[in-house]
């Protein structure tokens, strides 16, 4: 297929997501159980670490690309009528990157202190 179809990225994006988001679930939750994380001082350590909190970064914006992207082929397929479409989709993409900036503060506080 040509990446000239329309959708086709969008899809092929989803899908990497979908995959990063499977392969760090398991992993994080692996390197948890093993580490025996058990309180807030070890979780603070825990992101405090560069590569677990990049990681954990991707993750989330992972996750709320590939929410942005599902819910936009929902909408397309099941809401009819462009503005109310149009309506619903601006507020769930405002809502998404306000939970973006959310993690992205929370994720600096950890760092930053």
């Amino acid at each position: 297929m040509s990446w000239r179809v329309q959708g086709m990225r969008t899809w092929l994006w989803q899908r990497l997501t979908a995959v990063y988001m499977l392969l760090f679930g398991i992993g994080f939750s692996l390197f948890v159980v093993t580490q025996n994380i058990d309180n807030y001082q070890a979780w603070r350590s825990l992101f405090e670490m560069p590569a677990i909190s990049i990681a954990s970064a991707l993750f989330f914006f992972s996750l709320l690309y590939h929410a942005w992207v599902g819910v936009r082929d929902i909408l397309i397929d099941y809401i009819k009528w462009s503005t109310i479409r149009f309506v619903v989709w601006t507020l769930i993409t405002v809502g998404l990157i306000a939970l973006g900036i959310w993690v992205a503060m929370m994720l600096y506080s950890v760092v930053a202190i």
